[in-house]
């Protein structure tokens, strides 16, 4: 297969129809970040009056893009081919743009995972379009029908609405956890068209062999119920030990913030905020975080916020639901000795 490269040059935008979603294998199943952007390809869709697609590259994947249509997708454009179950970046660029050139979808929608994010811009930079990425919320224009793709700018201070209108498609990400997971219906019917390639382009590079860090242990942060989050109020590293054994008796995770992570007090997968992760927890605890704009960024769709913290006036207590001004030292041994006389009931029930 040549490589392709758009020119930079005028487009027919009328040609372009279409919302998709490039669907992320994970092990046997669709990354639930590509679904949660299902949900928004649905919405644009809908404004839009015209459909939304899957886009399934791998191999042995065709299970999976009925799966997708479960969620949400109309059709699924599914290239399986026994070279394609290693992801390289620059060969499922080339492979989903030569569908793209075909097909002429209006937007692409990625998930902001780790691959998403290393994909993106190659697909971005080989059809010669614009890429906006961390977008927090997708509107329609009622004027022009364009898309508008709004994220925060630096330090989540403002929203910036951006709209691509000289290139298409539209090329967007999200990170996890922005949107919600579409329900699955297993009633649901589409189509699944099937592209064949011939000669893949070189990766230039080779997977050596793939190692897989997990702790079972544990709930990732961005799929535990609880979180109880550290900052650089807590004073040092073994501040976390206090955090540690009230999120044991809640049977939630430990996180922290971008301080405590440069502190070295806490792992960056344990970050939340604009460079770490966005979290939906039932109850968010914020321990010693004093409540940057940043920091809020990961935490705004949370249900219910408990901020404890020494300062008063710290701004994470404008973003609460219950407040404590207090000593943590003091505050988490407390409320320990009281969860564990009532069970963890008085805080469950926030």
């Amino acid at each position: 297969m040549s490589e392709i490269c758009y020119e930079w040059g005028e487009i027919d935008s009328s040609k372009y129809h279409g919302i998709w979603v490039f669907l992320e294998v994970e092990g046997d199943s669709v990354n639930e970040t590509s679904l949660q952007m299902l949900s928004v390809a649905k919405n644009l869709a809908e404004k839009k009056d015209t459909h939304v697609a899957g886009v399934l590259v791998g191999y042995n994947v065709k299970e999976l893009a009925k799966e997708s249509i479960y969620y949400g997708a109309d059709k699924v454009y599914l290239i399986d081919n026994s070279k394609l179950g290693t992801y390289y970046a620059k060969v499922y660029a080339q492979v989903i743009a030569k569908v793209v050139t075909k097909y002429k979808p209006e937007a692409i929608l990625i998930g902001g995972t780790m691959i998403g994010r290393e994909f993106a811009p190659f697909l971005a930079n080989t059809l010669r379009s614009g890429i906006t990425a961390d977008c927090t919320s997708f509107e329609v224009d009622p004027k022009t029908s364009d898309i508008v793709q709004v994220r925060p700018t630096f330090g989540s201070f403002l929203l910036a609405s951006i709209k691509t209108v000289k290139r298409k498609p539209v090329i967007s990400t999200a990170r996890p956890n922005v949107f919600n997971t579409p329900k699955k219906n297993e009633d649901r019917k589409g189509d699944i068209i099937e592209e064949s390639v011939n000669d893949l382009p070189d990766p230039k590079i080779k997977l050596i062999r793939k190692i897989k860090i997990e702790n079972k242990e544990e709930v990732p942060i961005e799929k535990s119920p609880i979180l109880v989050s550290g900052g650089k109020g807590l004073g040092s590293k073994e501040g976390f030990k206090t955090l540690e054994e009230l999120a044991e008796i809640l049977g939630g995770t430990v996180s922290g913030s971008r301080k405590a992570v440069d502190l070295g007090w806490i792992p960056h997968e344990k970050q939340v905020g604009q460079t770490g992760k966005t979290v939906l927890p039932s109850i968010y605890i914020a321990v010693g975080i004093s409540g940057a704009a940043q920091h809020i960024f990961g935490i705004r769709e949370v249900k219910r916020v408990v901020g404890i913290n020494l300062d008063p006036d710290a701004p994470i207590f404008d973003n609460v639901d219950y407040g404590i001004v207090g000593d943590y030292k003091q505050v988490i041994p407390k409320l320990i000795e009281s969860l564990k006389k009532n069970s963890g009931s008085s805080i469950i029930n926030l």
